[in-house]
Protein backbone atom coordinates (compact mmCIF):
# COMPACT_ATOMS: atom_id res chain seq x y z
CA UNK A 1 0.00 0.00 0.00
CA UNK A 2 1.33 3.43 -0.98
CA UNK A 3 0.25 6.65 0.70
CA UNK A 4 0.91 10.27 -0.15
CA UNK A 5 -0.12 13.40 1.69
CA UNK A 6 -1.81 15.73 -0.80
CA UNK A 7 -3.02 18.45 1.57
CA UNK A 8 -3.18 19.50 5.24
CA UNK A 9 -5.87 16.88 5.87
CA UNK A 10 -5.82 14.88 2.64
CA UNK A 11 -4.13 11.65 1.57
CA UNK A 12 -4.03 9.43 -1.48
CA UNK A 13 -4.01 5.73 -0.59
CA UNK A 14 -3.10 3.34 -3.40
CA UNK A 15 -3.59 -0.41 -3.23
CA UNK A 16 -0.94 -2.01 -5.44
CA UNK A 17 -3.09 -5.02 -6.34
CA UNK A 18 -6.57 -6.46 -5.92
CA UNK A 19 -5.08 -9.01 -3.52
CA UNK A 20 -3.80 -6.21 -1.30
CA UNK A 21 -7.22 -4.55 -1.40
CA UNK A 22 -8.95 -7.83 -0.49
CA UNK A 23 -6.55 -8.33 2.43
CA UNK A 24 -7.34 -4.85 3.74
CA UNK A 25 -11.08 -5.52 3.33
CA UNK A 26 -10.79 -8.71 5.39
CA UNK A 27 -8.65 -7.27 8.16
CA UNK A 28 -9.87 -3.69 8.46
CA UNK A 29 -12.38 -2.35 5.95
CA UNK A 30 -14.98 -4.99 6.77
CA UNK A 31 -15.06 -3.49 10.27
CA UNK A 32 -15.09 0.11 9.01
CA UNK A 33 -11.37 0.68 9.52
CA UNK A 34 -8.34 1.43 7.39
CA UNK A 35 -4.63 1.27 8.07
CA UNK A 36 -2.82 4.42 6.91
CA UNK A 37 0.93 3.79 6.64
CA UNK A 38 2.63 7.18 7.00
CA UNK A 39 5.38 9.00 8.86
CA UNK A 40 3.30 12.17 8.94
CA UNK A 41 2.15 13.52 12.30
CA UNK A 42 -1.62 13.39 12.70
CA UNK A 43 -3.86 14.38 15.59
CA UNK A 44 -6.22 11.80 17.05
CA UNK A 45 -9.82 12.43 15.91
CA UNK A 46 -8.61 14.55 12.99
CA UNK A 47 -10.86 14.38 9.91
CA UNK A 48 -9.15 13.32 6.69
CA UNK A 49 -10.20 13.42 3.04
CA UNK A 50 -8.95 10.31 1.27
CA UNK A 51 -8.64 9.35 -2.37
CA UNK A 52 -8.50 5.56 -2.51
CA UNK A 53 -6.85 4.16 -5.64
CA UNK A 54 -6.45 0.68 -7.07
CA UNK A 55 -3.34 0.29 -9.22
CA UNK A 56 -4.44 -0.13 -12.81
CA UNK A 57 -7.97 0.74 -11.77
CA UNK A 58 -9.89 3.74 -10.55
CA UNK A 59 -10.17 6.13 -7.62
CA UNK A 60 -12.90 6.72 -5.05
CA UNK A 61 -13.10 9.54 -2.46
CA UNK A 62 -13.74 8.79 1.20
CA UNK A 63 -13.84 10.60 4.53
CA UNK A 64 -12.12 9.13 7.59
CA UNK A 65 -11.24 9.95 11.20
CA UNK A 66 -7.91 9.22 12.86
CA UNK A 67 -8.64 6.95 15.82
CA UNK A 68 -5.31 5.50 17.00
CA UNK A 69 -1.56 5.53 16.33
CA UNK A 70 0.09 2.43 14.85
CA UNK A 71 3.80 1.48 14.73
CA UNK A 72 3.92 2.37 11.02
CA UNK A 73 1.16 4.97 10.79
CA UNK A 74 -2.40 5.43 12.02
CA UNK A 75 -5.68 3.55 12.29
CA UNK A 76 -8.63 5.30 10.65
CA UNK A 77 -12.37 4.94 10.91
CA UNK A 78 -13.92 5.26 7.45
CA UNK A 79 -17.33 6.91 7.18
CA UNK A 80 -20.11 5.05 5.39
CA UNK A 81 -20.33 1.40 4.42
CA UNK A 82 -16.73 0.30 3.83
CA UNK A 83 -17.80 -2.82 1.91
CA UNK A 84 -19.78 -0.69 -0.55
CA UNK A 85 -16.79 1.66 -0.76
CA UNK A 86 -14.51 -1.26 -1.68
CA UNK A 87 -16.98 -2.38 -4.36
CA UNK A 88 -17.10 1.15 -5.74
CA UNK A 89 -13.30 1.18 -5.90
CA UNK A 90 -13.23 -2.08 -7.88
CA UNK A 91 -15.82 -0.71 -10.30
CA UNK A 92 -14.36 2.80 -10.65
CA UNK A 93 -13.13 3.94 -14.08
CA UNK A 94 -9.43 3.47 -14.72
CA UNK A 95 -8.40 7.11 -14.86
CA UNK A 96 -10.57 10.24 -14.72
CA UNK A 97 -10.91 11.66 -18.17
CA UNK A 98 -9.11 8.89 -20.02
CA UNK A 99 -11.95 7.81 -22.31
CA UNK A 100 -12.92 11.24 -23.53
CA UNK A 101 -9.33 12.36 -23.98
CA UNK A 102 -8.71 9.33 -26.17
CA UNK A 103 -11.77 10.16 -28.25
CA UNK A 104 -10.46 13.71 -28.61
CA UNK A 105 -7.08 12.41 -29.76
CA UNK A 106 -5.32 13.96 -26.78
CA UNK A 107 -4.53 10.87 -24.72
CA UNK A 108 -0.79 11.28 -25.23
CA UNK A 109 -0.76 14.69 -23.54
CA UNK A 110 -0.34 14.10 -19.78
CA UNK A 111 -0.85 17.80 -19.04
CA UNK A 112 -4.26 17.79 -20.72
CA UNK A 113 -5.15 14.51 -19.03
CA UNK A 114 -4.44 15.90 -15.57
CA UNK A 115 -5.85 19.38 -16.23
CA UNK A 116 -9.48 18.20 -16.28
CA UNK A 117 -9.05 16.42 -12.94
CA UNK A 118 -7.25 19.41 -11.39
CA UNK A 119 -9.83 21.88 -12.71
CA UNK A 120 -12.79 19.98 -11.27
CA UNK A 121 -11.03 19.34 -7.99
CA UNK A 122 -10.66 23.11 -7.60
CA UNK A 123 -14.34 23.91 -8.16
CA UNK A 124 -16.58 25.06 -5.34
CA UNK A 125 -19.57 22.97 -4.32
CA UNK A 126 -22.01 25.27 -6.14
CA UNK A 127 -19.88 25.17 -9.29
CA UNK A 128 -19.86 21.34 -9.24
CA UNK A 129 -23.63 21.25 -8.83
CA UNK A 130 -24.13 23.58 -11.78
CA UNK A 131 -21.64 21.70 -13.94
CA UNK A 132 -23.05 18.23 -13.20
CA UNK A 133 -26.24 18.80 -15.19
CA UNK A 134 -24.33 19.73 -18.35
CA UNK A 135 -20.95 18.01 -17.90
CA UNK A 136 -19.32 16.06 -20.71
CA UNK A 137 -18.31 12.41 -20.27
CA UNK A 138 -14.88 13.04 -18.78
CA UNK A 139 -16.29 15.55 -16.29
CA UNK A 140 -19.13 13.18 -15.39
CA UNK A 141 -16.67 10.35 -14.71
CA UNK A 142 -14.88 12.55 -12.18
CA UNK A 143 -18.02 14.01 -10.63
CA UNK A 144 -19.51 10.52 -10.19
CA UNK A 145 -16.69 9.86 -7.69
CA UNK A 146 -17.47 12.98 -5.63
CA UNK A 147 -18.31 12.48 -1.97
CA UNK A 148 -21.04 15.14 -2.09
CA UNK A 149 -24.38 13.32 -2.51
CA UNK A 150 -25.94 16.39 -4.12
CA UNK A 151 -23.40 16.22 -6.94
CA UNK A 152 -24.54 12.67 -7.70
CA UNK A 153 -28.17 13.80 -7.66
CA UNK A 154 -27.39 16.66 -10.03
CA UNK A 155 -25.66 14.25 -12.42
CA UNK A 156 -28.97 12.43 -12.91
CA UNK A 157 -30.32 15.60 -14.53
CA UNK A 158 -27.68 15.40 -17.25
CA UNK A 159 -29.42 14.36 -20.51
CA UNK A 160 -26.22 12.74 -21.83
CA UNK A 161 -25.89 10.34 -18.90
CA UNK A 162 -25.39 6.72 -20.02
CA UNK A 163 -26.62 3.49 -18.41
CA UNK A 164 -23.10 2.57 -17.28
CA UNK A 165 -22.80 5.90 -15.47
CA UNK A 166 -26.17 5.47 -13.75
CA UNK A 167 -25.14 1.99 -12.62
CA UNK A 168 -21.94 3.47 -11.14
CA UNK A 169 -23.97 6.09 -9.27
CA UNK A 170 -26.35 3.37 -8.04
CA UNK A 171 -23.34 1.58 -6.52
CA UNK A 172 -21.91 4.70 -4.90
CA UNK A 173 -21.22 4.66 -1.15
CA UNK A 174 -22.52 8.25 -1.17
CA UNK A 175 -25.97 7.35 -2.50
CA UNK A 176 -28.85 9.11 -0.74
CA UNK A 177 -32.61 8.70 -0.47
CA UNK A 178 -33.07 11.54 -2.96
CA UNK A 179 -30.79 10.01 -5.61
CA UNK A 180 -32.20 6.50 -5.21
CA UNK A 181 -35.74 7.86 -5.47
CA UNK A 182 -34.88 9.76 -8.67
CA UNK A 183 -33.61 6.54 -10.26
CA UNK A 184 -36.70 4.62 -9.23
CA UNK A 185 -39.02 7.29 -10.63
CA UNK A 186 -37.23 7.29 -13.98
CA UNK A 187 -38.77 4.78 -16.38
CA UNK A 188 -35.58 4.87 -18.42
CA UNK A 189 -33.25 3.93 -15.57
CA UNK A 190 -35.53 1.74 -13.46
CA UNK A 191 -36.28 -0.46 -16.46
CA UNK A 192 -32.56 -1.34 -16.54
CA UNK A 193 -32.00 -4.56 -14.58
CA UNK A 194 -28.39 -3.68 -13.71
CA UNK A 195 -29.50 -0.40 -12.17
CA UNK A 196 -32.08 -2.21 -10.01
CA UNK A 197 -29.54 -4.85 -8.98
CA UNK A 198 -27.00 -2.16 -8.06
CA UNK A 199 -29.59 -0.34 -5.96
CA UNK A 200 -30.84 -3.42 -4.12
CA UNK A 201 -27.27 -4.40 -3.17
CA UNK A 202 -26.28 -0.90 -2.02
CA UNK A 203 -26.52 -0.59 1.75
CA UNK A 204 -27.30 3.13 1.32
CA UNK A 205 -30.52 2.37 -0.58
CA UNK A 206 -33.43 2.87 1.87
CA UNK A 207 -34.83 -0.54 2.95
CA UNK A 208 -38.31 0.43 1.75
CA UNK A 209 -36.90 1.03 -1.73
CA UNK A 210 -35.00 -2.27 -1.72
CA UNK A 211 -38.23 -4.10 -0.81
CA UNK A 212 -39.99 -2.43 -3.76
CA UNK A 213 -37.20 -3.46 -6.11
CA UNK A 214 -37.10 -7.10 -4.95
CA UNK A 215 -40.26 -8.29 -6.80
CA UNK A 216 -38.86 -6.96 -10.09
CA UNK A 217 -35.69 -9.10 -9.92
CA UNK A 218 -35.15 -12.49 -11.55
CA UNK A 219 -35.10 -15.62 -9.41
CA UNK A 220 -31.28 -15.86 -9.49
CA UNK A 221 -30.92 -12.44 -7.87
CA UNK A 222 -33.63 -13.11 -5.31
CA UNK A 223 -31.88 -16.36 -4.40
CA UNK A 224 -28.57 -14.51 -4.05
CA UNK A 225 -30.19 -12.05 -1.64
CA UNK A 226 -31.80 -14.83 0.38
CA UNK A 227 -28.43 -16.55 0.79
CA UNK A 228 -26.74 -13.61 2.45
CA UNK A 229 -26.40 -10.74 -0.02
CA UNK A 230 -29.28 -8.86 1.60
CA UNK A 231 -28.61 -5.37 2.97
CA UNK A 232 -31.14 -5.89 5.78
CA UNK A 233 -32.88 -8.74 7.57
CA UNK A 234 -36.23 -7.49 6.25
CA UNK A 235 -34.95 -7.80 2.70
CA UNK A 236 -33.63 -11.31 3.33
CA UNK A 237 -36.95 -12.43 4.80
CA UNK A 238 -38.80 -10.92 1.84
CA UNK A 239 -36.46 -12.73 -0.55
CA UNK A 240 -37.11 -16.05 1.18
CA UNK A 241 -40.85 -15.52 0.88
CA UNK A 242 -40.48 -14.51 -2.74
CA UNK A 243 -38.62 -17.75 -3.47
CA UNK A 244 -41.61 -19.72 -2.27
CA UNK A 245 -43.56 -18.16 -5.12
CA UNK A 246 -41.04 -19.46 -7.65
CA UNK A 247 -41.53 -23.07 -6.55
Amino acid sequence: MKTERTGPAAFTVEFESEAELEAEVRTNLSAGGLRLPTREKLAIFAKLQLLLRLAGGGAVPATATVVAPLPDGFALHVEGDAAVLADALRDAPEEPGEEVLEEAGDAEDPVARESVWDRLRGLTRVEKLLLAAKADRVERMILAQDSDPQVLYSLLKNPRLTADEVIRIAKSPFLTFQTAEAMMKSTQWFSNLEVRVALVHNAKTPPAFALRILPTLPESEVRNISRGAATSMALKVAALKKLQGFT
